[in-house]
Parts: structure tokens; C-alpha cells; sequence
């Protein structure tokens, strides 16, 4: 029964989600509707100091990275940065080349350190640029930029610095490039299955006529460029054979300094950080006893991005300074708008996942995916996968899995004498598999953020979820046929 309710909880807030409804007031729903039947007294104290602190906390710590991911979003195509750099893509790889073009910039920006969050934001105006460029339907943008930022670039390639990839490193004693070649073909098997996925529905919606702005009933609305309402009765022809023939100068190719400065000032602060505060920081040498401490380990990633972002904006608006200038303030209010929006979804859906952890039902479905599956790798890549996917969050569905199984799983791999780079690959990949379900925060941030719904969208997401999932196991499978490593 404690089972059936959580899945109950789980199943309305997917369906409500799907249907287009806010998660801002559906996951407390949700989440309280399971405590209710889990005991009705539970409920206030449950809200109060489970779902209300998670929530706060998630605001707390990433407020300012959505905030100032959504201004360089908005800088970047208020300076024209966007479309100077669609320009050279276009000149150099074609038009019917946008697909490939935004999933590189994503897998760059998301292996340079940028947090995947910011990169919805970043990605963004270039795609929206090279579809409508390459007269691609919109509804595609999101499970391209899903495709691009979420799976290879983020857990699979060796070295990537994001979180599902740092996670195992502590409770291995491995290091973000472990199990280099298992991590390499599970990039290659997810880049070239998802690559022919999203090719073939950009060739079916190009014989079915189907343009940027969509067909029939599916039509969509949004400003152009110059603000304008762009017209929903028309096709909208590819315009892509002018971009091919002009003239890049050195001008256009500067459009590249902002997110080439993002990721490199991002390692720059990363290093140097812990550095400038040595010691940490007890705010009780100021007679500030009230304040504690401040976690470096908390805060040095999320330090390193806010600070390499404001460098990337204020490189972007140096670029040109005039085009900001004339429409800053409406830009600047729309950008923080979407900010804010974005914040609270994921923080909601961060709320929802700390009340399910913490019931009854949650360590059934612990302890029974825990002694299922006896191999390790099986075990913590179906484990991991599960938890992922029930709390909508990658790093959580991790964190959770290595927190209470990591000590049962190092002996595990010794028993059946698999290096704990194995483990940590297999699991730092099953993190990001399920966790892009409906509810995923960054899923509704990044729909969000393009303007569309998970009826319009979200499908083609779902695709890409299966695919970095198999790829999971496609690595397992690989490993215990060939002890790569």
C-alpha cells in the first residue's frame, strides 16, 4: 500500500505535468496527497519542514545560476551574438546540418563545466536561430537540447565536471575519467542513435511540409526578431542560402569569445577559489557568530559558474554595446521573468522528491530493487535508474543509491572482480537515464524556457530517455563480453 501511493503521487503529478498544468502548485499536491494517505497527521509538518525546506533550499543555492543563465541568454541574442554565430555554422556545415550544429554547442558548453541549467538557457536563442534558419519545426528544440546537454556530453565522455559525474569519484576513490573507454562507446552508441532519431523526424516533418512554426492546428506564435508577432498562416520558407554566401569577418567570429570565456572562467574560478579562501570562511572572526560557516565544497561550483556567467554577459554587452542598450530594460525584465519561473518549477519538483525519499514506501522500493538484481553492475544501474526517475533528479536518484548501497557495492565489485571505475561509469551514466521523465525539473525548465508544453514537446524527449538509458546497459553488456575498461 505505501508503494501503491507513492506511484499513485508519481503517476498524477506525470499526468498533470503532461497536461500543461503548473508543477508550482501540482508537486506539493502531489507529494501531500501521498502523505495524507501515508497518515493525515503527517501532512502540515510534512509541508512545513520537508517540502517548504527542500524547496527553500534548492532557491537558496541555485537562484542566482538561473537568474544569470536566463540575462546571457537574453544578452546573447539582444547583441545579435546568436545569430552571427548560426551565420558561420551554417556557412560552414549547411543548414540541413542544425540539428548536429546545436547538439555540438550544447555537448561544448555542458563538457566545459556549464551547469546543465544554464545551458538551456545558452543553447536556446542559437537553436530557435538554426531552425528557424533551417525552417525546422520548433517542437524539435527541446529534445535537441536535451539530446545535446543531458546525456553524452554530461555523464558518459571522460573528464565531463558535471555533478552525476563528481558524485561517484567520493565513494570509489575514482576520478571524473574513469572507465575512459566504456564512457567513449557509450557516448558514441547515444550520439549516433540519437543523431538518427532526430534526423528522421526532421525528414518526416519536412515531407509532411511541416515548417518552423509548425502545421495545421499545431501551429505556434512567437516574436521574431524585431519584436513582431511572427505570422502563423504561412509557411515559413528556409532562408539559409544568403547565411551560406556572406562574408564571415572577424566581427562574426568574436560571437564565440562570450562561451569560449563561460567555460574557461568557469575552470579558472574552479581552481583558483579554493585557493582564495584557503582557510574557508567563518563568518565568527567578524563577530557575525549567527552566520556559521560557509561549505566551500557547496559552494565552489556554483561560486565558479555565477562568476564565469557574469564574465560571458559583460563580454557579450562589450560586443555590442549600442544593440543592449536600446532595449535592455524590456529584455533584462522578460529574461528575469523566465528566471524566476524556471526557479520555482525545478524547486517544486526538488520539494516533491524530498517528501517521497523520506516515506515509508520509498525504502520499499529501496530495499526490493536493492536485492533483485545480485550483479552490481545490473543491481546499481536498475537501482540508480529507479531512484532517478522517482525523484526527477539525476543527482539525486545518485546520491541516494551510492549514500545507503556504496559500501555493499564495493564489495560486490571485488566479488565479482570489476574495477570500481566500472561502477562508477555505469552508475554516473544511470543517473542521467530515467531522471528526464515528465517531472524532471530541467525538463519543465527547458520547455519553459522554449515556449512550448510537454504535449508538443515532450515525446520527442521521452525518446531520448529511452536511448541514454539502453545505452546503460549496452555498456554493461559490452563490459562483461569484453572486460573493456
Amino acid at each position: 500500500m505505501e508503494l501503491l501511493i507513492i506511484l499513485l503521487s508519481l503517476g498524477f503529478l506525470i499526468f498533470f505535468a503532461y497536461r500543461g498544468f503548473s508543477v508550482i502548485i501540482i508537486a506539493p499536491l502531489c507529494a501531500l496527497f501521498a502523505v495524507f494517505f501515508t497518515d493525515p497527521s503527517y501532512v502540515l509538518p510534512f509541508f512545513s519542514n520537508v517540502f517548504m525546506e527542500k524547496m527553500v533550499g534548492f532557491v537558496k543555492l541555485y537562484f542566482p545560476v538561473f537568474l544569470l543563465g536566463a540575462v546571457f541568454g537574453k544578452v546573447i541574442e539582444m547583441t545579435g551574438i546568436a545569430e552571427r554565430i548560426a551565420k558561420i555554422i551554417v556557412r560552414f556545415i549547411g543548414a540541413k546540418q542544425a540539428i548536429l550544429t546545436v547538439v555540438l554547442m550544447g555537448a561544448i558548453l555542458t563538457y566545459s563545466g556549464v551547469s546543465l541549467f544554464v545551458a538551456v538557457f545558452a543553447i536556446y536563442p542559437f537553436a530557435a536561430q538554426l531552425f528557424r534558419e533551417a525552417n525546422i519545426p520548433k517542437r524539435l528544440i527541446p529534445a535537441t537540447i536535451a539530446f545535446s546537454a543531458f546525456t553524452f556530453s554530461m555523464d558518459a565522455i571522460p573528464g565531463s565536471p558535471q555533478i552525476q559525474n563528481v558524485i561517484p569519484t567520493s565513494f570509489f576513490n575514482t576520478d571524473v575519467y574513469a572507465a575512459p573507454i566504456l564512457g567513449l562507446v557509450g557516448a558514441a552508441f547515444i550520439f549516433a542513435s540519437g543523431m538518427l532519431y532526430l534526423e528522421s523526424r526532421r525528414r518526416k516533418a519536412a515531407a509532411n511540409g511541416e515548417g518552423y512554426y509548425g502545421i495545421g492546428k499545431n501551429k505556434i506564435s512567437e516574436p521574431t526578431a524585431n519584436g513582431e508577432l511572427a505570422a502563423t498562416t504561412e509557411t515559413v520558407h528556409t532562408q539559409t542560402s544568403s547565411a551560406s554566401t556572406t562574408k564571415i569577418v572577424m566581427k562574426d567570429w568574436l560571437a564565440f569569445l562570450p562561451l569560449i570565456l563561460v567555460g574557461v572562467m568557469n575552470k579558472f574560478f574552479t581552481v583558483n577559489i579554493p585557493k582564495w579562501y584557503a582557510d574557508g570562511f567563518e563568518f565568527a572572526t567578524l563577530g557575525l557568530n549567527e552566520y556559521g560557516s560557509v561549505n566551500m565544497n557547496q559552494q565552489l561550483a556554483i561560486w565558479s559558474v555565477e562568476l564565469a556567467l557574469l564574465v560571458g554577459i559583460f563580454t557579450a554587452i562589450a560586443l555590442n554595446f549600442q544593440a543592449v542598450k536600446a532595449n535592455f530594460q524590456a529584455s533584462l525584465n522578460v529574461g528575469i521573468s523566465g528566471a524566476l519561473l524556471a526557479t520555482m518549477n525545478t524547486a517544486s519538483e526538488f520539494g516533491f522528491g524530498g517528501v517521497i525519499a523520506a516515506l515509508p514506501g520509498f525504502a520499499v522500493v529501496q530495499n526490493a530493487l536493492s536485492t533483485a538484481f545480485t550483479h552490481p553492475l545490473i543491481n546499481g544501474a536498475v537501482l540508480t535508474n529507479t531512484l532517478a526517475g522517482i525523484t526527477g533528479s539525476g543527482s539525486g536518484g545518485i546520491s541516494i543509491t551510492l549514500g545507503i548501497m556504496a559500501e555493499k557495492y564495493v564489495e560486490a565489485a571485488a566479488a565479482f572482480d570489476i574495477p570500481l571505475e566500472v561502477m562508477h561509469r555505469v552508475m554516473s551514466m544511470a543517473a542521467g537515464g530515467m531522471d528526464t521523465l515528465p517531472h524532471n525539473g530541467a525538463v519543465i525548465t527547458l520547455l519553459a524556457v522554449c515556449g512550448l508544453t510537454h504535449r508538443q514537446a515532450y515525446k520527442d524527449i521521452f525518446v531520448i530517455t529511452i536511448i541514454k538509458t539502453l545505452a546503460c546497459f549496452f555498456i554493461i553488456c559490452l563490459y562483461m563480453l569484453t572486460g573493456l575498461v
